[in-house]
């Protein structure tokens, strides 16, 4: 594994735009911010700093959905699960701080390809919005298979398909919306239609599963992780993920990594 160049990540001052509830505990922010809209690439991340609390030094780490270059502004999907999420869930329009970014490493679609499977679990939905937004741009046709607990937890399937996504397939656990069960089910039977690429992001074993079946097909897989990325650029190393080529930084590595390469 190359050893990444150093980080592009900045800090960028930025102020809300939109911060919107979409669905049972997850919320959709578009924040105004120039430099890092026309810098950030599908699978990468930035790292917000919110106000509130200064005893709270750590950024939160967020993967985006999109970016629009010439609006200025990004848009991110994220869930609220403690005090810094909550806080920043009660941002509103207007409202200003920092984030930096753009980090680590995203999504690549190869050469050539023709058709790609995105497979979302959660809150892994939002960079895969960045995937299939780029797979489609590359010229693929694009399949999705979107995961959550519940109906209530769902979103990203209008995004998905105003992209142009041909086939969007829905599970969830309890069978509220979609097939009842995990991607895995319908992953699957989809692999049998023959892709160029799976991209994948979600809970671990959820993503374990998904490149297990990926391998079975031949197919090459990428898994974008989720890890505690607290300085954002390689100097503190409590991102690590271990990999056959040893233990490496999701920051500078990832968070995009082929799947082979991960050890499980």
């Amino acid at each position: 594994m190359a050893t990444p160049t150093p980080s592009p990540a900045r800090i960028h001052d930025f102020a809300i735009r939109e911060n919107v509830p979409v669905a049972d505990g997850v919320m959709r922010l578009t924040i105004e911010a120039p430099r890092l809209a026309a810098a950030i690439r599908p699978g990468q991340f930035m790292s917000f700093a919110v106000p509130g609390d200064t005893t709270q030094l750590i950024r939160i780490p967020l993967s985006f959905a999109s970016a629009d270059a010439e609006a200025g502004t990004v848009t991110t999907f994220y869930a609220v699960v403690g005090d810094g999420t909550r806080r920043f869930a009660a941002m509103q329009p207007g409202d200003t701080s920092t984030v930096l970014g753009p980090g680590g490493h995203g999504w690549t679609i190869p050469a050539g390809a023709k058709r790609v499977l995105v497979v979302a679990g959660g809150i892994g939905i939002t960079p895969i919005i960045a995937a299939a937004s780029l797979a489609r741009e590359a010229g693929a046709e694009v399949d999705a298979v979107v995961g959550a607990l519940t109906a209530a937890k769902l979103c990203g399937i209008d995004e998905l398909k105003a992209l142009g996504c041909t086939d969007v397939r829905v599970t969830t656990d309890d069978g509220t919306a979609g097939t009842k069960g995990f991607v895995t089910a319908e992953v699957g039977p989809l692999l049998d239609r023959g892709y160029d690429a799976v991209l994948t992001c979600g809970p671990e074993p959820m993503m374990r599963a998904v490149a297990a079946q990926a391998r079975g097909a031949e197919t090459r897989c990428q898994v974008s992780l989720e890890r505690m990325m607290t300085c954002g650029f390689g100097a503190c190393n409590t991102c690590n993920v271990e990999t056959v080529d040893g233990m490496v930084g999701a920051c500078m590595h990832g968070p995009v990594f082929d799947a082979r390469r991960v050890v499980w």
